[in-house]
């Protein structure tokens, strides 16, 4: 029976130059946001003896006399024009069911897919009966949060080439509250893999293609077999976004890229181990804030 047995190590010395006083924009239940009565009371809000008060634990959003708290640790809230990447639940008359890490289904119409070729007409009974050929139960896709219905579920479409079916790759499901909102969410990193930070908290890495299949329509998937460095660059980012997931890092391009950086001097398999995982976000860390600062 193997073992793992690890011994103390002399912790490098970090500096992080973050002031430890209180942060007025987290709150927890029952804090008092403001008394002032010239804020409107918006989501994860209400009003207690005349006071603004947080009803779950998050961040405090304001925007103009709106007041409102995102909570940390929630289910996807789309919002039009957010990235996600789903997987195929079920196929039905002229629209797919996708699971999007929301409180409902989200749905993918037929008319807001590119058909294969890049076709513009108008979708026939034809088309209706080979929607399996397209995407079946199981797919993972990338799309575009089209509208958002007023039960709260998400219309989604891939009418633009940069989405559609996705192919070999690792999906990594985190908390949609570690998402950083970018304008791009779609990164091909130095390190020669790509990532998807889909705002729904799915990560998709999988290997930067040689070039692009743009007369597929977003339905081309490369099954050719991906390099044994490759594997070994996907899995080393996959246990970085663990890593920074669970120490509550913001996701974005730079900071996993810091991340994979700082990762290098260790094996992928000791990523994980709790003091390994604990220097390398701190690392991480100390790099960001010097970018920063």
């Amino acid at each position: 029976m193997a073992a793992d047995m690890r011994l103390p190590t002399i912790r490098k010395p970090v500096s992080l130059s973050v002031s430890t006083s209180d942060r007025k924009d987290l709150v927890v239940p029952g804090d008092v946001i403001t008394s002032d009565t010239g804020f409107m009371r918006g989501h994860g809000t209400y009003v207690d003896e005349d006071k603004l008060t947080a009803s779950v634990a998050g961040e405090v959003q304001r925007v103009d006399k709106l007041i409102c708290v995102r909570p940390l640790k929630t289910r996807f809230n789309g919002e039009v024009g957010d990235v996600v990447v789903g997987r195929i639940t079920e196929v039905q008359q002229k629209r797919w069911k996708v699971e999007t890490n929301s409180r409902l289904d989200s749905v993918l119409l037929l008319s807001s897919v590119n058909l294969p070729g890049g076709e513009l007409r108008r979708r026939s009974a034809e088309d209706e009966l080979t929607m399996r050929e397209y995407l079946q139960e199981g797919d993972l896709i990338s799309a575009e949060v089209q509208s958002v219905f007023s039960d709260g579920a998400l219309s989604l479409h891939t009418r633009s080439l940069k989405y559609g079916k996705l192919g070999q790759g690792v999906l990594v499901q985190l908390s949609p509250s570690l998402i950083k909102r970018q304008k791009t969410h779609f990164h091909n990193l130095p390190c020669g893999a790509s990532i998807i930070l889909g705002n729904n908290g799915f990560v998709w890495l999988y290997p930067t293609p040689e070039q692009q299949e743009e007369e597929a329509g977003g339905f081309y998937t490369s099954l050719e077999p991906v390099s044994l460095s490759d594997r070994e660059v996907i899995s080393r980012l996959r246990n970085c976004l663990l890593a920074l997931a669970a120490h509550k890092v913001l996701l974005y391009d730079t900071s996993v890229l810091y991340c994979y950086e700082s990762s290098l001097q260790h094996q992928v398999k000791d990523i994980l181990k709790p003091e390994v995982m604990e220097e390398i976000v701190m690392l991480t860390q100390q790099k960001l804030l010097e970018q920063e600062g």
